[in-house]
């Protein structure tokens, strides 16, 4: 069993564990050990990037994580409010050791996260997050203390939000420009706000700017990827070409057509793949997502002479199967997009860019490119839990899923999976008739919440 990592980083409402400044500090001694028993031969010290996004309490896990770094002789590097992605990127590019993004992601204000980047700018696997673990619960870090000269420091680098604007510029093709296009944006009050509206005016768009205000705590409240219902009302009332919603570490979008169509990751997914089999640049004509992604996906893909893969739910299995089987392209439902052309995690603004593209080389509104893909019927529902619990543990479940997956039948299929980054279990149901689909799912959810006692 897995102490403190989910499926993205440890995860939890601040300043209550596991999400409180003593763990913190213990996971930046953790990775600090690991970066120096990994680095060898080499002149130059060790060190480790540390980004975040704006909620309140960054500012002390910073410090804690800094605090720990140093007292294991690493240095660090702090480049503040800076994207989940744009820290990949900051860290390869300064050939650190490690990043570390401060974020809970999509989560409400009161909730904070770690995440974790290896020198390549790819997530940990499982096994060094275990290893992590290990070296924290076991204590075995509690003689190795450096002291005198031997401590490390932290320095702040100042030019980072410049430096990934412009890399973010440099993926969109020089022949083109976003002259002529209004885009309604919304970075969620997020870690994009100092970023996102630069690159798109810069490239020549007319932006309207939503949720570029943060204050601590209003990051990802009734905005963002996940309300992008907000986006879609401004782009009809401004008549805009497009509507970006980013969410609160911009690792993700969701997007809105000019008619105020809410566009998510599996459509945005199939028009990007197109182009690129158009232009024979999807690596073996497959595209990577998760057990999430729609029916409608996998029969686009075949359509379009593609394949589809699946993996687990999380962007980093999606990348580990990229990155096993040498494929260029994946991402998930929720609008994780990764480029591995262009970077190493997902990526929203880089993701809203290679859409733009296809818009550009197609000379289409976006309602028209999403008609490449048709949805099944899909529904999605959360029941929240008070405790961890594995499904093979609920008492009943298995003979109630398998009454209700006989049900369905042939025509459609069922997903239940504990979340990695929540306490909820989460029910989908896909199939060709939506009311029978959320009756089913109601009572699946009905029926978990009564036998756990939720």
């Amino acid at each position: 069993m897995r102490k403190l990592f989910g499926t993205d980083g440890v995860r939890g409402v601040a300043n209550t564990y596991p999400m409180t400044t003593e763990i913190a500090m213990q996971l930046g001694r953790a990775i600090a050990f690991l970066v120096k028993q990994q680095k060898t031969g080499s002149e130059h010290s060790s060190r480790i990037v540390i980004g975040k996004d704006t909620r309140l309490s960054g500012y002390m896990i910073e410090n804690a994580l800094a605090s720990g770094i140093c007292s294991m002789g690493v240095n660090v590097l702090l480049v503040g409010p800076l994207p989940t992605p744009g820290i990949a990127f900051i860290t390869t590019g300064m050939r650190a050791d490690a990043g570390v993004v401060i974020s809970a992601s999509h989560n409400p204000f009161q909730d904070n996260g770690i995440k974790i980047f290896s020198k390549d700018g790819f997530k940990l696997p499982d096994g060094e997050e275990a290893i992590i673990e290990d070296l924290i619960f076991s204590k075995k870090m509690d003689s190795l203390r450096p002291v005198a000269e031997e401590v490390g420091k932290a320095a702040r680098i100042d030019d980072a939000k410049g430096r990934y604007i412009v890399f973010l510029k440099n993926t969109f093709p020089k022949r083109y420009t976003l002259d002529g296009i209004h885009i309604v944006l919304d970075c969620a009050h997020g870690a994009t706000y100092g970023v996102a509206p630069h690159v798109f005016e810069e490239l020549g768009a007319k932006v309207t700017s939503i949720g570029v205000q943060p204050d601590g705590k209003n990051i990802n409240h009734e905005c963002g990827a996940l309300h992008p219902e907000v986006m879609a009302e401004m782009v009809r009332n401004e008549g805009a070409d497009l509507g970006i919603a980013l969410d609160g570490d911009g690792d993700r979008l969701i997007v809105s057509d000019e008619q105020g169509k809410i566009v998510d990751g599996d459509q945005i997914m199939a028009i990007c793949a197109e182009e690129m089999i158009g232009r024979q640049k999807l690596a073996q004509n497959t595209l990577v997502a998760t057990v999430m992604s729609n029916l409608g996906l996998e029969v686009a893909m075949e359509r379009m002479g593609g394949k589809l893969v699946r993996t687990q739910v999380g962007d980093r299995y999606v990348v580990e199967e990229m990155l096993r089987n040498k494929y260029n392209f994946g991402g998930e439902q929720s609008g994780h997009l990764i480029f591995l052309k262009h970077n190493t995690t997902g990526d929203g603004i880089l993701g809203a860019l290679q859409l733009l593209v296809a818009m550009k080389k197609k000379e289409r509104p976006l309602s028209e490119l999403t008609q490449i893909m048709e949805p099944f019927p899909q529904v999605l529902k959360n029941v929240r839990i008070t405790r961890k619990i594995a499904l093979d543990q609920i008492s009943g479940f298995s003979k109630k899923l398998i009454t209700i997956e006989e049900s369905l039948g042939t025509k459609g299929r069922i997903l239940i999976r504990p979340s990695g980054t929540e306490p909820v279990i989460r029910v989908m149901i896909e199939g060709e008739d939506e009311k029978l689909i959320d009756e089913m799912a109601c009572e699946l959810c009905d029926f978990i919440a009564k036998q756990t006692g939720c």
